[in-house]
């Protein structure tokens, strides 16, 4: 008998709802459909949580094939979860962008460049200026998004966040490079590479 199967089994002989089930294990009603329905499998914990309301061990609830595939599926979203938290943290970096002495000015062609910060850089153009605080602010704001979603797990930013992410980047990149800021340029790249090391090992 598949889990799926006994998990229903105890819960009618203990004549609980769906809902009642849940409450008691704390998780969602859905959820509990999920796993009598055979689309998805309770967690390590849940299913701990299930063992002690039902006083049954885990090796009789689960085959040793189904506990395996359970423990890579909960070690992999563990990984996607630390590496969305890293995507995040790095993109919310970039707000030293605004602080930080990386890009470079002078006023006239005789003098010396001289490295500043965003805030201090006066000499240069007002659309360059707003190209490179709306580059930051994006990156930034996609940095805060993917922080948040890991709380609220939406599935449309799981599948798109890390492209944004490192689409953000790239074009970061490039117009640091373009406009001849290589510091600031190398300081996004250093936080591109990363991020790309990230994606390959989600793989």
């Amino acid at each position: 008998m598949e889990l799926n199967e006994k998990l229903q089994q105890l819960r009618k002989q203990r004549g609980l709802t769906q809902e009642e089930l849940a409450e008691m294990l704390y998780v969602s009603r859905t959820a509990v459909s999920k796993w009598e329905s055979g689309r998805g499998y309770p967690s390590i914990d849940s299913l701990k949580a299930i063992s002690k309301l039902f006083a049954i061990s885990i090796d009789e609830l689960l085959s040793s094939e189904e506990l395996m595939s359970i423990a890579e599926t909960e070690q992999k979203e563990k990984t996607k979860h630390m590496s969305d938290l890293i995507f995040g943290a790095l993109d919310c970096m970039a707000v030293m962008m605004f602080v930080l002495p990386i890009f470079g000015e002078r006023k006239t062609q005789e003098e010396m460049i001289r490295s500043v910060s965003l805030i201090e850089l006066s000499y240069l153009a007002p659309y360059m200026r707003v190209a490179y605080i709306v580059t930051i602010a994006c990156i930034i704001l996609i940095g805060i998004i993917e922080l948040v979603s890991q709380k609220i797990h939406n599935r449309i930013w799981e599948q798109h966040g890390v492209m944004i992410s490192l689409g953000l980047n790239v074009f970061g990149v490039m117009i640091f490079m373009a406009s001849l800021q290589p510091y600031a340029g190398q300081f996004l790249l250093c936080m591109l590479v990363v991020k790309g090391i990230l994606a390959i090992k989600q793989r």
